[in-house]
């Protein structure tokens, strides 16, 4: 295993191959949503045209992304094309979750048999998209449908009780973004959407946010811009030191979640993924914006109204901001943060 680097470790597997899925969802149906809605929005029709050719190859971009995490030679890394489309297909709406099991299967399997014999060119090919289409055929659609039924059962109980909910997906789903594994992922294979994707939206946006303005001080505005639009992950190292600096934009999304599914009633109704990204690219937001555009084309949402933009801009960016800065000064103040703890080499 180990001459074949076939590690079977935590961060392998939970860390690298699903931050990578996470990026092959951007690349294809998050790219794609965005695009779309542009071009829905501005009458640009070739960027409708963009956009569906970016979103056709979701499950592709999401395997060949889980193959390079985990370092495969080129034979399984393109083979792996197969079996995202594969496991995307049929995986249903928890497709992404198929791909992620599938996917992984077939690379590590790929890899063990590849360059193993003087035909490589074909053994290689038929082992890894044979293996993982067969698991596909398999599994996949009870992979999506155990997905999906989580996801549903979340979204029902927030829906039931939005308030506890509200406080408990925003916060977890928040944390999740923080650490080095991908939130984004989580949403998109749970197909996380509706009020708990709106609970999931402010708990990122309270984290990226709120670690952007709390250590402005320390970071200036390479700082902002770097967590505020990239992501708060940037802390852990920092988090890793001292924990406390986690507690501020935390308790700030066990705020902003209950507020955004109790006051507004903020849903994401676009991508599921786009629920796990905060204010990453500004997609979170896009993706709420998006979903209220797709609501209104179904006759769902009569029009989109100043209440929802004022809830959108205050989940998403002025509470957050204002939530972690305030808890933020008392921290420092008793000395639970002291200078340069949230201090980034940029």
């Amino acid at each position: 295993m180990k001459k074949k680097n076939v590690t079977f470790s935590l961060k392998r597997y939970g860390i690298d191959a699903l931050g990578a899925m996470a990026q092959g969802l951007f690349a294809s149906l998050l790219i794609g949503t965005i695009l779309d809605t542009v071009g829905t929005q501005f009458g640009i029709e070739v960027l409708n045209q963009i956009a569906s050719y970016a979103k056709a190859v979701t499950g592709v971009a999401m395997a060949v992304a889980i193959g390079y995490a985990l370092q495969c030679p080129p034979l399984v890394l393109f083979s792996l094309a197969a079996v995202g489309q594969a496991a995307n297909a049929l995986g249903g709406a928890g497709g992404p979750l198929a791909v992620y099991v599938v996917a992984t299967i077939a690379a590590e399997i790929g890899k063990i048999v590849s360059k193993e014999t003087k035909i490589d060119i074909l053994v290689t090919p038929i082992v890894t998209i044979g293996v993982g289409v067969l698991l596909s055929i398999w599994c996949a659609p009870h992979i999506g449908y155990a997905a999906n039924k989580v996801g549903d059962a979340i979204m029902w109980a927030t829906e039931l009780q939005p308030f506890l909910m509200g406080i408990l997906v925003s916060v977890l789903v928040g944390i999740a973004l923080t650490l080095p594994i991908s939130s984004a992922a989580i949403c998109a294979a749970l197909g996380l959407t509706g009020l708990a994707g709106g609970a999931a939206v402010a708990g990122c946006c309270a984290q990226m946010v709120g670690f952007a303005v709390m250590s402005f001080r320390e970071n200036r505005w390479g700082g902002l811009v770097a967590q505020g639009l990239g992501t708060s992950m940037l802390q852990m190292g920092n988090i890793v030191k001292n924990p406390k600096i986690w507690i501020p934009p935390t308790l700030a999304s066990a705020i902003t979640g209950p507020i955004a599914t109790c006051l507004f009633r903020l849903q994401m109704n676009g991508a599921a993924v786009s629920s796990g990204m905060g204010t990453c690219g500004m997609v979170g937001p896009i993706g709420v914006y998006s979903g209220w555009v797709k609501d209104i084309a179904n006759g769902i949402k009569p029009a989109i109204t100043a209440m929802d933009w004022i809830g959108l801009a205050l989940i998403c960016i002025v509470l957050p901001a204002v939530l972690t800065w305030v808890f933020g000064l008392v921290f420092r103040k008793i000395g639970w943060i002291k200078e340069n703890d949230l201090k980034l080499d940029l």
